[in-house]
């Protein structure tokens, strides 16, 4: 590995974050010398970023702990155009009082990750709403257009994956490059970012920004992206069975976020441990290195690591309580997901399949029918033979009734 002059080049290639760089030994020489302010994009199309966003979250942390500058770009124009990297159709357009809504629900994430204010390396949270907003369409080609070669644009993936498919681009969806480029520019000109980081499949658009920024105003802007991860087993990720492993916790109870690194799969654990915790580096290689059941109290640790940076540390341990309490005592735990139902509606009965569902064990009543056919739904710890089976208060236990969706993922369900 080369050897690099500043922490943060040195830390995220030691932790695996770095898939591409540009001009890497200017980067690192800008960095040895001076703070540098650096960026990622996010647009604002759900109310919350799942874990598949975390490996970029992380990189910001990282920059702050290494003594530079972070910006957090809110998308809060490019969202109404749609970004087409890695999609093989264009994204619903939303509204501008749902992108308003989703935007709010995003911007408690990062305080969680990093530390905003107005010191030399406090982050900053920007929207570029505020400068697209007002752009005026023919001054823009002019000023912008001659920039730009069709030629190239036709060659980057998000755009040559599509076409080669042939599935429709449009007009709109062409034009996000460009304004991810012109992102960068304004930023460098507003607030002297000299650096965009994102996703692999973001190469082609931050490159474009770099370019933009030489011919219009000779600045020497840097590029880095961070490799798409998926699991080891060719998952992609920030998904399971369940849905989206997201990071508000409205979204998602801090006991399901606790539990999805908990099932982590074995090849995965030193890398996620690198990726998604601080844990040193030697630390990570001894957790990696345990075998047979063991591996299991290194996914515990990674789990609690995780957790607790997303929720804090009492969220964390309360989690794993709670697992404690279900997986090896045979209990309920406090902290365990909770589905409410009337008490009119438990005394005439609620079918097993509709509570289950309800309850977000399963996405539908046909997947419930499924997981009872194959023998994995439980009913208080019994199993659950019978799809048109009704759920009522004579199943109560102690006040509560708990449902279980294979060995992993269990509900209470309580009485209003």
């Amino acid at each position: 590995m080369t050897a690099f002059s500043s922490d943060f080049l040195r830390i995220v290639h030691e932790r695996g974050f770095v898939d591409a760089c540009t001009h890497t030994e200017e980067l690192d020489a800008l960095l040895s010398k001076e703070v540098v302010s650096a960026y990622i994009g996010y647009d604002c199309t759900a109310p919350s970023l799942h874990v598949g966003s975390l490996v970029s979250i992380m990189l910001l942390r990282w920059l702050q702990k290494t003594g530079h500058r972070p910006f957090v770009l809110m998308g809060g124009g490019t969202t109404r155009v749609g970004d087409p990297s890695g999609k093989d159709e264009a994204r619903k357009l939303l509204s501008d009082e749902a992108i308003a809504a989703n935007m709010t629900g995003i911007k408690g994430v990062f305080s969680k990750y990093l530390t905003f204010g107005d010191g030399p390396t406090d982050a900053r949270m920007v929207n570029n709403a505020d400068w697209l907003d007002g752009l005026g369409y023919i001054a823009f080609l002019r000023d912008y257009g001659p920039h730009f070669s069709i030629n190239r644009m036709l060659t980057f993936d998000s755009v040559r994956t599509r076409l080669e498919r042939e599935h429709h681009l449009s007009f709109l969806e062409f034009n996000y490059m460009i304004l991810q480029a012109y992102d960068f520019l304004e930023l460098a000109r507003r607030d002297g970012v000299r650096l965009q980081m994102g996703g692999a499949d973001q190469w082609g658009n931050i490159v474009n920004g770099v370019e933009l920024g030489r011919r219009c105003d000779g600045l020497s802007l840097f590029g880095l992206t961070v490799p798409l991860i998926t699991t080891a087993s060719g998952a992609k990720m920030g998904k399971s069975a369940q849905g989206a492993i997201w990071l508000n916790e409205d979204q998602l109870p801090a006991y399901d976020f606790w539990q999805f690194w908990r099932n982590t799969e074995d090849a995965d654990v030193g890398r996620f441990l690198r990726l998604f915790t601080e844990l040193p580096l030697d630390e990570i290689a001894r957790l990696e290195a345990l075998g047979g059941a063991e591996i299991n109290e290194a996914k515990k640790i990674l789990a609690h690591e995780a957790t607790t940076l997303a929720h804090g540390e009492a969220a964390a341990l309360a989690a794993a309580e709670t697992a404690k309490a279900v997986f090896e005592q045979g209990g309920v735990g406090e902290d365990l997901p909770t589905v409410t139902v009337d008490a009119a509606d438990l005394e005439a009965g609620i079918a097993v399949p509709a509570l289950f569902t309800r309850a977000g064990l399963t996405a539908s009543n046909g997947e419930a029918k499924r997981l009872i056919k194959g023998g994995g739904a439980r009913l208080n710890g019994a199993a659950i033979n019978d799809i048109n089976r009704m759920i009522t208060a004579a199943d109560l236990s102690g006040g509560e009734i708990k449902l279980s969706a294979g060995k992993k993922h269990h509900a209470l369900v309580k009485v209003a």
